[in-house]
């Protein structure tokens, strides 16, 4: 039954996670505009994305196997987290530009909220077909 409410909702539904995700590293970015060396971080939606529907191709490694350990990048991010660089050098090596996190985060705003609009009609459609009204 997922697996038809998931067909039926498209990649709507991986995606609204993937959003959320994405909206709290730019407002974590945000949050740490003043701290000495932190570096901005953001989200490879494609990658994520191309992942989360089980596309092949998108470079993570995965274990397939329980004994398997759990692979984290070198820098502690996870497979999906890129560090986005500076766009003015700054001289306690803080990456975060409050102006680009702000315009990444109204997007990232505007395209979360597109998707959640997406699966609201679908699922009035759903139920008005279930009531017929």
């Amino acid at each position: 039954m997922a697996n038809l409410i998931s067909d039926y909702l498209g990649v709507h539904a991986q995606a609204m996670p993937l959003r959320e995700q994405r909206m709290k590293l730019i407002a974590s970015n945000l949050s740490n505009a003043d701290t000495p060396g932190y570096k901005a971080r953001d989200l490879d939606f494609d990658a994520a994305l191309r992942q989360a529907q089980g596309v092949a191709g998108s470079g993570a490694l995965t274990a397939t196997a329980e004994q398997h350990y759990a692979i984290a990048s070198p820098d502690g991010l996870n497979p999906f987290q890129v560090l986005r660089a500076g766009v003015q050098p700054s001289l306690d090596g803080n990456t975060v530009d409050p102006d680009t996190e702000r315009a990444a985060y109204g997007r990232a705003a505007l395209e979360y909220r597109a998707s959640l609009s997406f699966v609201e009609s679908k699922v009035k459609t759903m139920l008005t077909a279930i009531t017929g009204q």
